[in-house]
């Protein structure tokens, strides 16, 4: 052979790490030295905190895990055994937690009802009765005042004797708001000592944490405990807010603690990605009764990797939360659904246009409140206001409490409300805005009645609305975001009922006394029943939620699936399209990114489109006056050198290069693994100490006699990190972290490596493309 092709050889020989045995290695004993690192020694493999997991590398782990379970079944009945409760274990997990989350939505609904009733009064022959169980019970009621029954007392009226006069009313006014700033300050103070992660809606949370992200203590025992106890203090004190959002937090958390049973979901956090995925739809599922909608909340909004598997699971644990739920039977009538209605009258082609107008509304009022509420939680990121958490609560809650008590829709729950502005009025509602005048000689079957004017009562009962929609508007975008648990499903759909039911009565009363004009008269006789304003309202909230969060197909779902109003997908399929191009053209973020680039989370939306003609090189670290790239040498480098450089530098991990001179890339080794790996080596095997040599070939430099015994880490090295050239354009380098989820990607040319980019320089690249500040993005 000639010269070159000897040193071609031996460099390839180099390249793949293989190299034959020499006598001073024979010398040395270092040719048939003991990999410590074949036995698996705990945390390898695991991730830091605030740091994103590696993908492609939990799937690999996984394949092997499987790979090695089929092998071994193959051995005994008992491998056989442990490898089909290995397969089943996914489907125990959704069990449990579809148990575990529709057990506690079902007591979180029932503490909410009796909590909020006992703001205004309490129940003598139970005090544990909400209002209307304790009237139930009451054999004193009569049908027109069902509200009204001897065992249920009013504060006033237990304390002083008198339930009616100006005396009463301040006395009941001032406990109301007592009773509200009790609980709200109960639940900050809870969240405040024992667990600061148990505030907010938690969903952005949840889809940073679904993303590949990592916030030890997110999903924790204390977090679920915390978080239950005060969202029905916090959502029983009044302020504008929901308990569906952190709902899907509770199911998760739900999740993760099933996890942690089984090795499969504790080790791979891959795997337990999926889980929480399913866990999600259940949180959806149980907050609504709305099975489908929660498996479809989950694929649409939340999840970032849903295979299909995942689908299957979110289904059955969805089923299982909603049936768990139902046999709870907190609304007591027997339905899964919070807002059931039966609408007697089909809806008309021309009402299309005021179904649309409200989706413009809808979208308007998402953009007006992701502005204001971002600006508001900058301000208390970056002023004062930030480190007084139950100050402001308390304030906002006072605020809140002393507002909304004189107007009956703001004082009652607002599940409640919305449950009222949905329904249609029959000839048995008690409700003012029900009170229309009736014709006297009107004799028709009872669901069946005709439009008729509109009474004192419902004139009235519109300036209370319209009153209520703007203080609902103003104060919900100062209630989220506090240190409470607070979601933003009710409070949107509450702003968007009130404003779809004036519109609706608005409409109902133009068709009633101008039914001769050319839009009414093809399908408004006199005498018919032709508008309904329940139905006004259910797309007002449809448009306003899809508004503020940007849902589409998942949104119409949880609608029908909420109100059981199947007949009416098309208004609202059009209301939610339009609230959506109508929100979109003021900026693409919902609520959700929005908060998640405010904390500055490695979020990469699949959504977010990259068009700029930028190239991997114009990203890559280091930059041109940046001190050049720490690397590893595959077989030159003491463990004294490996740790100095762990101690002065905070990457994620090291390239491992054949040496600083020709700079070829063998591998990528985790910073995380190269401690514990040294660490345990210094426990575990003689010999080991500064000066020894670490080496990432199969077989062990050549060394002198007198050198310490060198140590071989090729076990934790991966040898096919993901690489692209260096004239790789953007596009392709986003494409790649965005479906792969990957932590970091090299950059080479022609084998030899120039730099690295890593999801954070990814993240700050796009945020200086759309002239945002890259320094927002914190965490890797």
């Amino acid at each position: 052979w000639s010269q070159e092709e000897l040193l071609l050889f031996d460099d390839v020989l180099t390249w793949s790490g293989v190299s034959a045995a020499t006598p001073t290695e024979e010398m040395n004993g270092a040719g048939n030295l003991m990999d410590f690192l074949d036995e698996p020694f705990p945390d390898v493999g695991t991730y830091e905190d605030f740091h994103t997991i590696d993908w492609l590398r939990e799937k690999s782990r996984d394949t092997d895990r499987h790979r090695k379970i089929t092998s071994k079944s193959k051995e005994s009945m008992w491998e056989l055994i442990k490898s089909l409760l290995d397969a089943w274990s996914g489907w125990v997990v959704m069990l449990l937690i579809g148990l575990l989350s529709g057990t506690l939505a079902g007591v979180i609904d029932l503490a909410v009802d009796w909590m909020t009733d006992l703001k205004e009064g309490v129940c003598l022959s139970a005090f544990w009765y909400s209002h209307e169980q304790c009237c139930w019970t009451s054999n004193e009621t009569t049908f027109d005042d069902r509200d009204k029954c001897p065992q249920w007392q009013k504060w006033a009226e237990l304390m002083t004797g008198h339930a009616e006069g100006a005396g009463a009313y301040v006395l009941n006014y001032f406990l109301y708001v007592l009773w509200a700033l009790l609980f709200s300050f109960l639940a900050v103070s809870l969240v405040r000592v024992f667990a600061p992660y148990a505030c907010g809606s938690g969903i952005p949370e949840i889809k940073t944490i679904l993303s590949g992200f990592i916030i030890r203590g997110y999903l924790g025992k204390w977090t679920l405990l915390i978080k239950t106890v005060t969202l029905v203090l916090a959502v029983s004190s009044g302020l504008s807010l929901g308990k569906e959002g952190p709902l899907v937090h509770v199911a998760c958390c739900c999740g993760n603690l099933f996890c942690s049973l089984f090795s499969k979901y504790s080790k791979n956090e891959g795997k337990r990605r999926e889980v929480l995925s399913a866990a999600a739809a259940a949180g959806v599922s149980v907050a609504f009764g709305a099975p489908i909608g929660g498996v479809l909340f989950s694929l649409e909004e939340v999840s970032y990797y849903f295979p299909l598997k995942t689908l299957w699971r979110s289904f059955f644990a969805a089923l299982v939360a909603a049936f768990t739920l139902r046999s709870i039977n907190p609304f007591g009538n027997s339905r899964l659904v919070l807002f059931y209605v039966e609408y007697h009258t089909p809806w008309y082609m021309a009402e299309l246009v005021p179904f649309i107008l409200l989706g413009v509304f809808g979208g308007l009022w998402g953009t007006l409140f992701i502005r204001a509420n971002i600006a508001w939680c900058r301000r208390r990121k970056t002023t004062q206001l930030g480190k007084y958490p139950v100050l402001e609560v308390i304030a906002v809650t006072g605020i809140t409490a002393v507002l909304a008590y004189p107007n009956p829709y703001t004082r009652r729950s607002t599940s409640e409300l919305i449950s009222e502005l949905f329904n249609d009025c029959g000839a048995l509602e008690s409700s003012q805005l029900c009170d229309y005048i009736n014709n006297p000689n009107m004799s028709r079957p009872v669901d069946d009645i005709p439009d008729r004017p509109a009474g004192p009562g419902v004139y009235n009962a519109l300036w209370q609305l319209a009153l209520a929609l703007i203080f609902k508007i103003v104060i919900t975008i100062f209630t989220f975001g506090m240190k409470i648990p607070s979601g933003l499903f009710i409070p949107s759909m509450a702003v968007g009922a009130i404003a779809g039911r004036i519109v609706g009565i608005a409409v109902e009363q133009m068709a009633y006394h101008h039914h001769d004009w050319i839009i009414f008269k093809n399908w408004c006789r006199p005498g018919a029943d032709c508008v309904t304003p329940g139905l006004y309202a259910m797309v007002g909230a449809a448009a306003c939620l899809g508004g503020v969060t940007r849902m589409t197909v998942s949104l119409v779902v949880i609608m029908f699936e909420l109100t059981g109003g199947l007949e009416y997908i098309v208004p609202l399929m059009a209301a939610a399209v339009t609230s959506k191009w109508v929100a979109d053209a003021f900026g693409k973020e919902g609520i959700y990114e929005s908060h998640i680039q405010l904390n500055g989370y490695p979020y990469l939306d699949v959504r977010d489109e990259f068009t700029h003609r930028t190239l991997a090189t114009d990203v890559m670290r280091p930059r041109r006056n940046d001190p050049p790239l720490a690397v590893l040498t595959q077989d030159s480098t003491t463990v004294e050198d490996v740790e100095t450089l762990i101690k002065d530098t905070d990457y994620n991990g090291f390239p491992v290069v054949v040496s600083r001179e020709s700079e070829r890339l063998i591998g990528f080794v985790q910073r995380r693994d190269l401690t514990l790996a040294i660490k345990n080596a210094r426990q575990k095997q003689d010999g080991v100490v500064s000066s020894s040599v670490v080496y990432f070939t199969e077989d062990a430099p050549q060394l002198l006699a007198s050198n310490p015994q060198p140590l071989k880490l090729r076990r934790i090295l991966n040898l096919s990190p993901f690489t692209v050239t260096d004239h790789t354009p953007m596009e392709t380098v986003v494409d790649i972290f965005r479906k792969l989820g990957l932590r970091q990607c090299l950059v080479t040319r022609s084998g030899r490596l120039l730099g690295i980019i890593t999801k954070k320089d990814v993240l700050r690249h796009m945020a200086q493309m759309m002239n945002q500040d890259p320094e927002s993005i914190m965490f890797n």
